[in-house]
Parts: structure tokens; sequence; C-alpha cells
């Protein structure tokens, strides 16, 4: 099945759309703001124009200036703390990662000024067809995750702890089975879930923790340097050292073969090795660790794909749950302990027991 990119960054959407605002009274204080910022930097607000919107709510706007293009972004303080993008930016960038500068910020309106990482993602330049003509892409994806796990310091960026697992992995009943499928869990079904999270939360757990991006995928790394530049970071964790190569390669949007996941995942852990950060000495203990954590991520990401539609109206994420729920089954189905979250899953969709391991291919 080939990827339905979802434009989610500020630069993952080349083709420029008009601004329009929903409230009036924000529309005023952003123009006011930025004819007050233009003249230090240069700016061109004419040309001002959509660029993209996350899903949060965030959106980010891309206009000229007199050193190149810039982008702004529009996060209104009420729905979205600035602070720790701000932070983590600097934080990354001492790391050595290419993440955008923060030129001006009006931290009370929810406006900022960003330098521009350009317009092309690394899904943009991803061929799905032919998973081998994107090995370099992802060997630079992994050089660029261990420069992030090795500038890891313990008490820089809240813990990724047992808490924050949890009630990720509660979006799961939460959102999708109760809210999107309107299925109400049985007590001996509750126990059955209850059980595998507990199980499920032990073994990420069990990996030594470094920087986590919480979003490390193609379509938050943008090409056309020597340096893939980094995006989206302002949810990072300290936490198991199996999430981001989790992300990068069961991505929400686009999925591979096992043979190339496992590739790449092996060039990782060779590399991460070498670079001493803690992946252990047993490729197969690593590639199970990294598995369950993917588990983890997937079924957080179902809820929350069901959240925003439901709670949101983005209905372009629902359309991708698919995906998850494929991914779900694919590593339920490998390891005893979590054959009763399978069957559950089977009967919440109306499924059969998985019988192969793509990763999300259709």
């Amino acid at each position: 099945m080939s990827p339905t990119p979802t434009p989610v960054s500020a630069a993952s959407n080349p083709l420029s759309a008009p601004v329009t605002w929903a409230d009036a009274q924000r529309a005023t204080a952003f123009h006011a703001w930025l004819a007050q910022v233009a003249p230090a930097h240069g700016l061109h607000p004419d040309s001002l124009c959509l660029a993209a919107a996350d899903a949060g709510f965030r959106r980010y706007f891309r206009l000229q200036s007199d050193h190149g293009s810039r982008i702004v972004m529009d996060a209104p303080p009420d729905k979205e703390n600035c602070q720790p993008f701000v932070d983590i930016a600097a934080l990354l960038a001492q790391a050595g990662l290419r993440v955008p500068d923060v030129l001006a910020w009006d931290p009370p309106q929810g406006f900022m000024l960003l330098s521009d990482l350009g317009t092309q993602t690394m899904l943009d330049a991803i061929q799905p067809d032919v998973p081998l003509a994107n090995t370099a892409l992802y060997h630079q994806a992994v050089d660029t995750l261990i420069t992030l796990q090795r500038a890891s310091q313990p008490g820089v960026l809240p813990a990724y702890d047992a808490a924050v697992l949890q009630r990720e992995l509660n979006l799961f009943p939460d959102w999708y089975i109760a809210q999107h499928k309107g299925v109400t869990l049985t007590d001996t079904q509750r126990a059955t879930l209850d059980s595998v999270f507990s199980q499920i939360i032990a073994n990420n757990l069990e990996m030594p923790s470094v920087y986590v991006h919480r979003d490390f995928m193609p379509r938050n790394l943008m090409v056309g340097s020597e340096k893939l530049g980094v995006l989206d970071f302002q949810d990072a964790l300290y936490g198991p050292i199996t999430y981001d190569i989790a992300s990068l390669l069961r991505d929400a949007f686009l999925s591979w073969e096992e043979d190339f996941v496992l590739d790449i995942t092996i060039r990782y852990w060779e590399r991460a090795r070498k670079a001493g950060l803690p992946v252990g000495d047993d490729f197969g203990a690593f590639y199970r660790s990294v598995e369950w954590m993917g588990l983890q991520r997937h079924l957080k990401i179902a809820g929350i794909f069901a959240r925003l539609t439901l709670r949101d109206g983005k209905p372009k994420y629902l359309a991708d749950t698919p995906r998850f729920i494929a991914y779900i089954r694919a590593t339920a189905s490998r390891y005893r302990e979590l054959k009763p979250l399978l069957r559950l899953v089977d009967e919440i969709e109306g499924t059969t027991a998985a019988t192969g391991f793509a990763y999300g291919r259709m």
C-alpha cells in the first residue's frame, strides 16, 4: 500500500494557500505583531501564505524576507504552550542537529518567527515502491537520531515514565474502542487489556533512557541540505532508547516490508553500539524491545487519530488507522504474551488471527 502523506509540519506542503482566520480579533493581533517585527527581519508581509497545520492547534505560514523565506508559527496560547518548543530547539541545536532558529517570539500572543528549513520532507523524497532506493535517506536519518541520542543527559527533559506510557495507552480503549468503534468492553476484556498494558510498560521501561523526539519519522525530517532538518520536537522526553527507531520505521503514513525494516534497524543498532549508546550486544533482544515499544506507540496513535477525528474535527487522520491496527495485530501475533491482545483486537475489528508480518501493508 502506498503512503498517504498528510501535511503536518511547517514545510510539508510546498503548495501555498491563502491565510484565513476564524477569529477576527486574533487576525488583527497577528497582523499588528507581524508589522512590528517586519522591519528588523526584512520581512515582506504581503508574501504571507499558509504553509501547513499540524495535528494540534498550531498553524504555520511562509513569507519572504530580504534574507530568504521565513516561517511564522501561529499557536494560540490558550491551546498551545510554545516554551518547550523554544527550549528544545536550543537543546537540539546545541547537540548539533539542524532545527529552526527562533528569530522572534511573542509568548503572550503565541506568534513566532522561525528560519525555514525548506519545502521538502524526507517523506516527499521517498520512493515507496522501491525500498532500496531509500536506503541512503534512512541511513542519514539513523545518523541524525544517533546524534540526538548521544547528547542525552538525565534531568534535562521530563521523564517518559510509567505514568506517561499508561496515559498514552489508555487512549486506545478510551477513544478508539469506546468512541470510534462504539464498543463497551466487558470486565474480562478490560482485565485482559490492563494485563497486557502492564506487560508492555514493564518491557518498555527495561530499556535505558535517552532523549526521545517522540515523532521521529520522515514527515518531520527535512531534506535539501547536508544535514537532515528536524521538526515537531516540542514533545520530546527522556525515555526508552527504542522509541524513535520504532517511530522511524513503523510510520503513521508509510509502511515497509519487514526485510527493509530489519536492514535499517540493524544499521541503527550497529552504529549506536559503535557510538557507545546502550542498545545491548544482542540484536534479537533489541529488536524484540523495538517491537514492544512500537506496539505501545501504535496503540496510542490509534487512540489519538480517533480523538483528532471525533473531538477535533480532523477526519483525515482516521483514514490511516487501519495501518496501526495492522501493526498491532502483526506484533501481537508474534509473542505468546500478546496473544490475548490479538484476540481482543480481532473481536473488536471482526477480523481473524494474523498470518503475516508485513508492517501495515494491506
